[in-house]
């Protein structure tokens, strides 16, 4: 829990950072560059998350890691911060939050739609403009299924859950039927 305070603390200043000079999609890309290359590469991330190397040493790997992808003074900075504070390990989590931030400041909201069946592309449009009239923002919609549901749809938006499914209907028949 704490790390994800420090993630959204850090994540939240560098959109701060990326909204004061119009560049918080250049920002969130490059972020992302970085955070993947730790991903594919186990023995880097290890080396800069290890106490057993100096921190001198690990600065230079970083700077040279940095020049090779080409980043912009602001986030090489900030990810210099991030390996001089001992937060490098939570590039990931930084990487989450900034994007959640950086979605909340350009209006975009990220629903994920899951229906029992295949949806059309008129069904999957209608849905996305009712979501953009009741959220008042940017919808980009991504739509899945899940047969498991019998029937009906679910939309999950950020952590709010509406649950329109035939299977939680059947569930909650079967609960009031038990109780008596």
């Amino acid at each position: 829990m704490i790390s994800n305070a420090i993630a959204r603390r850090y994540a939240k200043a560098l959109v701060q950072l990326g909204a004061e000079e119009g560049a918080v999609d250049r920002f969130g890309v490059e972020l992302g560059q970085f955070t993947a290359l730790l991903d594919g590469n186990v023995d880097l991330a290890s080396v800069l998350k290890s106490p057993a190397y100096r921190i001198e040493a690990k600065r230079e790997i970083l700077r040279d890691v940095l020049a090779k992808l080409n980043l912009s003074g602001t986030v090489s900075n900030f990810l210099q911060v991030l390996l001089d504070r001992g937060r490098i390990g939570f590039t990931p989590q930084i990487t989450h939050s900034y994007a959640v931030f950086a979605d909340e400041l350009s209006g975009i909201v990220r629903p994920v739609l899951t229906s029992a069946f295949p949806l059309d592309d008129a069904q999957v449009e209608g849905m996305k403009s009712a979501l953009a009239k009741a959220t008042g923002k940017r919808v980009e919609l991504s739509a899945q299924v899940d047969s498991a549901l019998i029937g009906g749809v679910v939309t999950k938006i950020g952590d709010k859950v509406f649950d329109g499914s035939v299977r939680t209907q059947l569930n909650r028949i079967q609960d009031i039927l038990q109780k008596g």
